[in-house]
């Protein structure tokens, strides 16, 4: 999250740093980069000792998301994982245990992307790589 507090940063992303959120954005961004999923973090939430739903868990990382503090990206369609890492890359889903990892940046090229519809650009490709283990 840079050099600024947690206050600071929400603050400076027009979101008024409420307690939940203070305490949600100390969990996600005190420990460097990270993949979680909603029930991930509530889980540690709770396990921390800070009282918060599943459902301003959810609220708080979609409005992260919305303002450019975390990255969304769903695997299955299902499960969406939200990264602390918002810089242009793409992740590793080990199917074994639902861990996701950050791939190497220059590892992958992508080409002979279709052409937008009129009054739409393509922003942004994600691509996640399945990994199964080896037997």
């Amino acid at each position: 999250m840079t050099n600024l507090t947690s206050r600071e940063r929400l603050i400076e992303v027009g979101l008024r740093p409420t307690r939940q959120r203070l305490e949600l954005a100390r969990l996600l961004f005190g420990a460097g980069d990270r993949h979680v999923t909603a029930e991930a973090l509530h889980e540690e939430a709770s396990a921390s000792g800070i009282l918060v739903s599943l459902a301003t868990v959810y609220n708080t990382l979609h409005q992260f998301t919305q303002v450019g503090l975390l990255r969304s990206f769903a695997v299955d369609g299902q499960k969406t994982y939200f990264d602390t890492n918002t810089t242009d890359h793409h992740h590793f889903y080990c199917e074994w245990n639902g861990q996701v990892l950050d791939m190497p940046s220059g590892n992958l090229e992508i080409g002979g992307l279709p052409l937008a519809p009129d009054g739409t650009e393509v922003v942004r490709v994600d691509v996640v790589v399945r990994l199964a283990s080896k037997a």
